[in-house]
């Protein structure tokens, strides 16, 4: 077991085992500030969850919700749509899997790359495919948690009932508006899966291009969560 595991490490250069590092802890790293920052500083998810909540508690003032019922299903499209992007790209990737010589042959021709191994090549590839599942699995879950906040406004009850007192609009909005960001925070995990992967496309050319991308794709998606013109509309 130990020589097949350091025949694993051996494989791979340094540089390459250096990027891939920066790869998964500047995505890990990236998902956790953005979450935790989020807590003290408005950013583009925290601050439409702010509009959400407004929204499921303007349903408690509506007898007729079809309009929302709308809405949901608007925002439930996304998600599938790229889900089913995502599927068409896994099994492109499964098929460039199955002719790695054909895929090396193109990979050599591109400007500044680097000649590697097809073992290495398969490595890379299958990162790239492992970004692209967990994409997949992020847009799925986000599908599923619309359906249910979809169920949650049609459970909703009658305006009366919120007027009589038998129902509390603040706990109805604060639920039913936490139910769809979470919602679109997988909506939008999937989405920066899908920018992590322009990343590791850059690994096919040398692992300083990979190191260098991941650094601008980091870069790009704090500048749209933090520093947006949309944020500074958004913003409440």
């Amino acid at each position: 077991m130990l020589p097949r595991l350091q025949h694993l490490i051996t494989v791979l250069p340094w540089q390459d085992w250096a990027a891939l590092a920066l790869f998964v802890f500047g995505w890990i790293g990236y998902a956790l500030f953005a979450s935790r920052r989020a807590r003290v500083e408005r950013t583009l998810l925290s601050s439409t969850n702010h509009y959400r909540r407004l929204w499921m508690l303007q349903v408690t003032h509506r007898d007729q919700r079809i309009v929302d019922a709308a809405i949901t299903q608007n925002l439930a499209s996304s998600p599938s749509f790229w889900a089913s992007t995502t599927i068409l790209v896994i099994g492109g990737l499964l098929a460039v899997l199955g002719t790695t010589e054909k895929a090396s042959e193109f990979v050599r021709d591109l400007p500044f790359a680097v000649r590697t191994s097809l073992l290495v090549l398969d490595i890379k590839l299958i990162v790239l495919l492992s970004v692209f599942v967990y994409a997949f699995f992020r847009f799925t879950w986000s599908m599923r948690v619309y359906s249910f906040g979809a169920i949650l406004v049609g459970a909703a009850p009658n305006v009366d009932v919120f007027n009589d007192g038998g129902a509390d609009r603040q706990e109805f909005g604060d639920r039913a508006g936490k139910l769809m960001g979470m919602a679109a925070e997988s909506f939008a995990d999937g989405l920066r899966a899908y920018y992590m992967s322009f990343a590791v496309i850059a690994w096919l050319v040398s692992p300083v291009f990979f190191a260098l991308g991941t650094l601008a794709v980091l870069w790009i998606l704090y500048r749209r969560e933090f520093r947006s013109d949309v944020l500074a509309i958004l913003r409440p």
